[in-house]
């Protein structure tokens, strides 16, 4: 990817960074925001293997009452979920993904290949995905919506978008929090999405790996960019190392400095990020992209899709089954 131009300096000191920072428009931003939330996502997830009931969603997350409602109602505002009788009538509501909502399916499938693919450790991936239209199994990849190619984030170039812009970002706005317990995230089924999340869902977390992708390697050039507190910038990059996302290397001896490159795996977020960045220019960016992608491979301005590895065809939520690797308690199975 080429480097873009340097964010502009601003004049806050050292101390006063932490509550407040130039942040980049970012649709890749705008939808982690919403997968972060760890009973939001489980909400979302359970959608798509088919949970309708409010009595069905709680019995399975095991979650309180009223913390469903709010998730519920959430989503239903934000117009992902919508409220409907049972075609078979009946005085209970069913919650059911709208458009927008189903569009969210190329982003869980995104986040699903990597944690297959880097964090299932000697253990099958949960889920064994088939792609009926061609009766294969599939391990989806990210591909150019132009030429199917899969994509290479060498091969990428970006530019402003008309929704390009900066604005202040009040720390006090919202406190950013690390990733939840991954027993939360994983509550009832073993979860490669869920897994994936732990590394981009925490906000500060997620910030950093972009910046990588951006051409960012030191860590005076993440904290001017981000405006992040040092001890913060600090343990994210910390984690970062030891979740194998990135390298740690000394580029000069007294005083020592180093500088963060990513890993191969590292690398592979880029596909999950294009994933999201897609939908959120589609659904949160009011037809106004923050960035415009082009595709050097063949030479045009692309979006991500998820394709099969077998076809090459893009991935319908309609078009996919799947069979389980794991059991759910039957009571649970049975609600």
């Amino acid at each position: 990817m080429a480097k873009p131009a340097t964010l502009e300096k601003h004049s806050h000191h050292a101390s006063d960074v932490r509550f407040a920072s130039i942040e980049r428009y970012s649709s890749v931003a705008r939808t982690v925001e919403i997968l972060s939330d760890p009973w939001g996502f489980l909400v979302l997830r359970e959608c798509f293997f088919g949970v309708r009931r409010f009595e069905h969603f709680q019995s399975l997350l095991q979650v309180p009452r009223t913390t469903l409602v709010e998730r519920l109602k959430k989503f239903t505002l934000l117009g992902l979920l919508k409220k409907q009788i049972p075609a078979g009538g009946g005085a209970r509501h069913e919650y059911r993904l709208t458009d927008k909502g189903r569009d969210l399916y190329a982003t869980m499938i995104a986040l699903l290949a990597f944690g297959d693919k880097w964090l299932s450790g000697d253990a099958l991936p949960p889920l064994k995905l088939i792609h009926k239209s061609c009766g294969c199994d599939c391990t989806p990849h990210v591909a150019c919506s132009h030429c199917h190619a899969e994509i290479d984030p060498r091969l990428v170039h970006y530019r402003d978008g008309p929704g390009a812009g900066k604005a202040a970002r009040l720390e006090n706005r919202k406190r950013s929090r690390r990733a939840s317990d991954p027993t939360v995230l994983e509550r009832v089924r073993p979860c490669s999405v869920a897994r994936t999340l732990q590394i981009i869902g925490d906000r500060w977390s997620f910030l950093v790996i972009r910046e990588f992708f951006y051409g960012v390697r030191r860590f005076d050039e993440f904290q001017t960019r981000l405006g992040i507190a040092t001890n913060i910038l600090a343990d994210r990059l910390h984690r970062l190392v030891e979740q194998g996302v990135a390298n740690k290397m000394l580029y000069q001896e007294g005083p020592k400095r180093y500088e963060y490159r990513l890993t191969e795996m590292g690398r592979d977020l880029y596909g999950p990020m294009l994933v999201m960045m897609h939908w959120g220019d589609k659904w949160l960016s009011e037809g106004l992209p923050p960035l415009k992608l082009r595709h050097r491979a063949c030479d045009h301005d692309f979006h991500a899709v998820i394709v099969c590895d077998k076809c090459g065809n893009e991935l319908e939520a309609r078009e996919m089954s799947f069979v389980a690797r794991y059991s759910l308690p039957a009571e649970l199975a049975a609600a």
